[in-house]
């Protein structure tokens, strides 16, 4: 979040996010959109108020240190109301390679429920967790959890087929909470230098298998690396779902998630590129009530399973 992402929302709004989610596509895949119904923008008509649950974002300033600087956190409830977003499930995860002490993974946490506490009705948490830590992962999950998030979010210290993780997911099914992870198939030499331990769909796939019943979500589709081959990773275990956010807005992302995957198991998330975020889901071709589930039932739905 910055200055030029405010000014972009002030001075554009939706014309300006028209653009954003049309980017890449043709003329004839623009001129079906306006046959369908859209409006001078190409935009779903009331696109604003459509009720929008972004999964996955974060808070990274250290607010709850004495007098912290709170613009980061004000940038993003402004984005959040120029696109209609109602809430955003944050998460700050340290994404260093190397293992961090509890005490730091502890303090990364308390800068959330500082945000949760100052915007109460806007932001929720996710625990961020390092499996590494051991026993004291497990206590601070109950610490979180106690304090008012909703889930937990591994970063990629661990592959998610590393059996130090599975206490984590056992946790989760317990607690009956959702499970976002970090991904990514990486194919670059430098990224994969940068991420050895990063997870893809197959990684999923497999903690999956051993956990039928975990609220497991594969975190950024278009977030790391070859997105086409990470949603057909998917297809063959169905109680992952996918969440949608990530930096590449490339077309026939959205279309091709719901086609091989069905659209229940897809969720709408940013990871902070809140304006391509919301643009990819309302420039897919899907119909009311998928976009719907989308934006925020599915997400609802899951959040509905906690035991906490």
């Amino acid at each position: 979040m910055n200055h030029n992402r405010r000014e972009f929302l002030r001075r554009t709004g939706a014309a300006g996010l028209a653009a954003v989610s049309l980017a890449g596509r043709g003329r004839a895949a623009e001129r079906a959109e306006g046959r369908a119904a859209r409006g001078s923008t190409g935009l779903p008509a009331g696109w604003r108020t459509l009720r929008k649950l972004d999964a996955h974002n974060h808070v990274f300033t250290p607010v709850q240190r004495p007098n912290a600087d709170w613009a980061e956190v004000e940038n993003l409830i402004e984005a959040a109301d120029a696109l209609g977003i109602e809430r955003l499930y944050c998460s700050r995860p340290l994404t260093g390679g190397v293992l961090a002490s509890i005490e730091a993974v502890r303090e990364a946490n308390d800068s959330v429920l500082a945000a949760m506490k100052r915007y109460p009705q806007r932001i929720a948490g996710y625990c961020f967790v390092q499996p590494g830590n051991g026993p004291a992962a497990l206590d601070e999950i109950e610490r979180c959890l106690a304090a008012g998030m909703i889930g937990v979010k591994l970063y990629n210290q661990f592959k998610f087929t590393d059996p130090v993780v599975f206490p984590v997911a056992e946790r989760c099914i317990q607690h009956g909470i959702p499970f976002l992870g970090h991904s990514g198939f990486l194919t670059d030499p430098r990224a994969l230098a940068q991420q050895p331990k990063a997870s893809h769909a197959l990684d999923f796939c497999a903690l999956s298998r051993r956990y039928p019943e975990l609220l497991l979500i594969m975190g950024h589709v278009n977030g790391g690396g070859d997105w086409e081959w990470a949603i057909k990773g998917l297809r063959d275990c169905p109680q992952v779902y996918l969440d949608t956010s990530g930096s590449v807005l490339e077309a026939d992302t959205i279309e091709r998630c719901v086609r091989e995957l069905g659209h229940r198991r897809v969720l709408f998330a940013t990871d902070g590129t809140l304006e391509g975020g919301v643009g990819k889901i309302l420039a897919a071709q899907l119909t009311t009530e998928q976009r719907e589930d989308i934006f925020w039932r599915n997400f609802q739905g899951i959040l509905q399973r906690r035991r906490t």
